[in-house]
């Protein structure tokens, strides 16, 4: 993130060298009219080491038509990775773009076989133009349990012809417990494990629904609050049954750490993170 807040927040861990690999959203840079200078240079110290990977957001993979925009997406990315060394890419499963609507997050599709090769055609064209592994990260929102039962098994039939990796983001999971009533270990069982090269943790909000419901609240994927203890307890699980896993990134949204007790508790999380995956690992071996 290139907001102040976050930067202040996160500079006394790049000072301590705590930082083991840092994740780039390289479509939100491209936005910016001009990058900061000491942006460009942590990027780039963090790709000479083999640090840096890279998190599209805007691809929309599974919108059924094709656009311009895409193209010139991927066209993009191609010479962002010529410029700057990535070890690996990834991208959202779903979509976020429907004609001239592009907004918010990415929402699920029904797993069909034109869906199936939709996708396929789409992440092919990512690897093509990306030149490195990519790959691709689980929805927090679902429809209905059906997309729920089904993602885990969609995002490994897209992902198996070019041998691509899944981000695993624990609090996307854990969203979709909180509003579907499964449990995260059995919600687990259902992905692709050996194929998480990548795993996300970060916080969220409750937001009142304003339908019908037996449930008045949904969890959302938010990216603006403390890490809850449910996804630390699925980082435990998940890392011993993730033979693949280089990295896991801790995410917040700039503009969400303007109070210094937001600032201190993102590290916090941090310390947190680097403590559980240590000993988790640590068992693994």
């Amino acid at each position: 993130m290139l907001e102040p807040d976050f930067v202040a927040a996160a500079l006394p861990l790049l000072q301590a060298g705590r930082v083991d690999v840092l994740e780039w959203s390289f479509d939100i840079g491209w936005s910016q009219a001009a990058m900061p200078e000491w942006a460009d240079e942590l990027l780039d110290h963090f790709a000479s080491q083999d640090r840096l990977l890279g998190h599209g957001v805007k691809y929309s993979l599974l919108s059924a038509d094709e656009s311009p925009a895409r193209d010139a997406w991927l066209e993009r990315l191609s010479a962002e990775c010529r410029r700057r060394h990535y070890r690996h890419v990834s991208e959202h499963f779903g979509f976020m773009a429907a004609g001239r609507f592009h907004e918010g997050a990415p929402l699920p599709v029904p797993l069909t076989e034109f869906t199936v090769r939709l996708g396929r055609e789409r992440l092919q064209r990512l690897a093509d133009a990306a030149r490195c592994p990519v790959g691709l990260e689980n929805l927090a929102f679902a429809f209905g349990p059906r997309d729920v039962q089904d993602q885990g098994r969609f995002l490994d039939e897209l992902l198996t012809p070019l041998d691509g990796f899944l981000l695993l983001d624990l609090h996307n999971i854990d969203c979709q417990c909180c509003n579907f009533d499964v449990s995260g270990a059995e919600l687990l069982a259902t992905y692709p494990l050996h194929r998480v090269r990548e795993i996300h943790v970060s916080g969220g909000s409750w937001s009142s629904v304003k339908v019908p419901s037996p449930k008045q609240l949904i969890r959302r994927d938010t990216h603006d609050a403390a890490v809850p203890r449910e996804v630390f307890d699925l980082v435990r699980w998940a890392i011993p049954r993730c033979p693949n896993l280089e990295a896991v990134i801790l995410e917040q949204l700039g503009g969400t750490l303007l109070e210094a007790n937001a600032a201190e508790q993102f590290r916090t999380d941090f310390q947190t993170l680097r403590q559980v995956v240590s000993e988790v690992s640590n068992d693994r071996v």
